[in-house]
């Protein structure tokens, strides 16, 4: 399973990348302190995706702590850090532990930035909220990237495209990976509230994945796993969805298809006149 994980995680990287807010981005690094070695905390960090992103972004010594529940996934990230971002100003310590509760709140303690990529779909609202918390605790900026939002378009259409999509959202909103039942597409929504309440301001901007014919292996794990998603919410609707699945892949083996995957980045931080650029 882990080497399925991590397989997936590569594949969808490039993707990821090209999707996300450079706006975002930009605008928090720009707010973040220079003056001395960054202090990052990442959850859910699986292979390290985001610390490849982030890290030549980010100004300065950086000292990342990236946390996750699978040993196997965090063993691979010396093996998949580039020499562009493996240099001696960028630390990273990897810490094996299980995020669901979030009760070992030292690895908040002294974060200037806590980070995730493509978590908070699969967390709950409550988890959220006690998320919120321990960053405000901490005095932290946060950057969640690449959030699915319930939304997405195939080209060429086909009849069932949209029930296909409501009942993978169903899917998500049943899902618990251990965080509570997940907020699934109403996650970034949740994390405004939550972080809004906790004292920060919040922004927000669109990172759409955009699969085109070239991407044909991405594209079809995608359509398989919405209609897999589908199959467990209304096994009454198998033909269906199994028939919509031929058609799809059908389009993609044919080198005509394009998926839209609607996400959303979100970055959030606490007040003081050094930061009214993010605004």
């Amino acid at each position: 399973m882990a080497e399925s994980l991590a397989d997936w995680l590569a594949l969808r990287e490039a993707a990821d990348a090209a999707a996300r807010s450079v706006a975002l981005t930009h605008a928090l690094v720009e707010a973040l302190p220079r003056e001395r070695p960054l202090r990052i905390l990442d959850l859910g960090t699986g292979t390290g995706s985001n610390v490849r992103y982030l890290a030549p972004r980010l100004p300065l010594r950086q000292e990342w702590l990236v946390v996750d529940r699978d040993p196997d996934l965090l063993a691979l990230i010396p093996h998949r850090m580039s020499i562009s971002t493996a240099t001696e100003r960028l630390h990273i310590v990897t810490r094996q532990m299980n995020l669901g509760a979030l009760d070992e709140p030292d690895i908040f303690t002294g974060r200037h930035l806590v980070t995730a990529s493509a978590l908070l779909d699969l967390v709950s609202e409550d988890w959220l909220t006690s998320l919120a918390e321990r960053c405000r605790e901490a005095g932290a900026a946060v950057l969640f990237a690449l959030s699915y939002v319930g939304r997405s378009r195939c080209s060429p259409e086909e009849p069932v495209d949209e029930e296909i999509r409501e009942l993978m959202n169903r899917h998500q909103r049943t899902n618990d990976k251990g965080f509570g039942r997940a907020a699934g597409p109403d996650a970034v929504d949740c994390a405004e509230r939550a972080f809004e309440a906790a004292g920060y301001f919040v922004r927000r901007d669109a990172s759409d994945w955009v699969l085109t014919p070239d991407a044909p292996d991405l594209q079809r794990q995608v359509v398989e796993g919405w209609a897999q998603a589908a199959r467990e919410i209304a096994p009454e609707r198998s033909a269906t969805i199994d028939d919509w699945l031929r058609r799809r892949l059908a389009h993609v083996d044919e080198d005509r298809s394009r998926i839209v995957v609607c996400h959303e980045d979100f970055i959030a931080w606490l007040g003081g006149p050094e930061r009214a650029a993010l605004r």
